[in-house]
C-alpha cells in the first residue's frame, strides 16, 4: 500500500492528514503553531503518522503548504494554498468553481476553470479583518471559546453594525457595544455580517462562478455559512473536512508524485 502526507502549517494551527493510493484519508491530525513553525510541522507530522498506524518510512512522499511551508524541512515539495485549497476543494466538490478560504490571519478568493487549474485569485492579507483573526478579538472580549460564537451569533434577533474596519480596535468596539446594554448575541452578529461582508467583496473581485466551496478552518463556524451563503446569494459547499482542504489538496499533489515514482529531493516549490 502506498501513503503519502499533505502538511499545512498556518499562521496559527499546523495540520496534517495521510492518503492511500485511493485518496482515501487515513489520518489527520491538528497542532496550535504557537511560537515554532518548525516545530509544530514536525511534531503534526508525527502525530498524524501515528494516528495512520504507520512509521514515517511508510510514508513515500510529502507536500508541504500554507505560509510556513518553507519549515517543513522534512518535506519533499512545496506547493502554494492557493493550489492546495482549489485541489482539495475539487477533489470532494468536482463542480467548484470558487473557493473562499477564511483561515487565522487571511482570506483568499479563488477563482478556478473548467480543468481544475487556478485562473485567479485575491488575498487580503494586508490586514486581519474578515478572518478568523477577527472573531478571536470577539472571543477575547467576550470571554468565550470559539466554538461557542457561532451558534451564539444565531440567536441574534437584532445585530449590531460593527464599523472597526481593525481587528486591534475590534475588541474595543464590541466591550462599547456592551456597556451600552447590547446583547453578546447581537454584537456576535454584527461581527460575522461584517467578515462576511468583506469575503463577499473580495470573492466578486475576482467573479464569483458556481459552484462555491468554503474552506479553512473559519468554516467550522456555525454562523459563516448561512451568512455568506445571505451575502453572495448562493448556496456554498461546505465540507466536514473544510479546516483541512489545504493539507488534502497537498496530500493529493503528493500522491500524484509518488505514483509517478519521483525521487525525494531537495524541497522546492510549486506556485499556482
Amino acid at each position: 500500500m502506498l501513503y503519502v502526507a499533505g502538511v499545512d502549517v498556518g499562521s496559527t494551527q499546523a495540520k496534517a492528514v495521510v492518503l492511500d493510493e485511493q485518496a482515501h484519508v487515513v489520518g489527520e491530525a491538528i497542532l496550535d503553531v504557537e511560537m515554532n513553525m518548525g516545530s509544530a510541522a514536525q511534531q503534526v507530522f508525527d502525530l498524524v503518522v501515528a494516528r495512520a498506524s504507520l512509521s514515517p518510512d511508510e510514508i513515500a512522499f510529502t507536500v508541504a503548504t500554507g505560509y510556513g511551508r518553507y519549515r517543513v524541512t522534512f518535506g519533499d515539495l512545496q506547493v502554494t494554498e492557493i493550489s492546495c485549497h482549489a485541489r482539495g476543494a475539487t477533489a470532494e466538490f468536482p463542480h467548484t468553481r470558487t473557493v473562499l478560504d477564511i483561515g487565522g490571519q487571511d482570506t483568499k478568493a479563488i477563482r478556478i476553470g473548467d480543468s481544475g487549474e487556478v485562473v485567479d485569485f485575491a488575498m487580503n492579507d494586508k490586514c486581519a479583518a474578515g478572518t478568523g483573526r477577527f472573531l478571536g478579538a470577539a472571543s477575547f472580549a467576550l470571554e468565550l471559546p470559539l466554538s461557542e460564537l457561532g451558534p451564539l451569533a444565531l440567536k441574534a434577533t437584532a445585530p449590531v453594525k460593527i464599523t472597526t474596519t481593525c481587528t486591534v480596535f475590534a475588541e474595543s468596539e464590541i466591550i462599547g457595544h456592551l456597556a451600552k446594554g447590547h446583547r453578546p448575541e447581537d454584537v456576535l452578529a454584527g461581527m460575522h455580517y461584517s467578515i462576511a461582508t468583506r469575503c463577499a467583496s473580495l470573492v466578486r473581485r475576482v467573479g464569483l462562478a458556481p459552484e462555491i466551496t468554503f474552506t479553512g478552518g473559519v468554516s467550522r463556524n456555525a454562523a459563516m455559512r448561512p451568512l455568506l451563503e445571505q451575502t453572495l446569494g448562493m448556496p456554498l459547499n461546505v465540507s466536514a473536512q473544510g479546516h483541512f482542504m489545504g493539507a488534502i489538496g497537498a496530500a493529493l499533489y503528493a500522491l500524484d508524485h509518488a505514483r509517478t515514482g519521483a525521487p525525494r529531493v531537495t524541497p522546492q516549490e510549486v506556485a499556482p
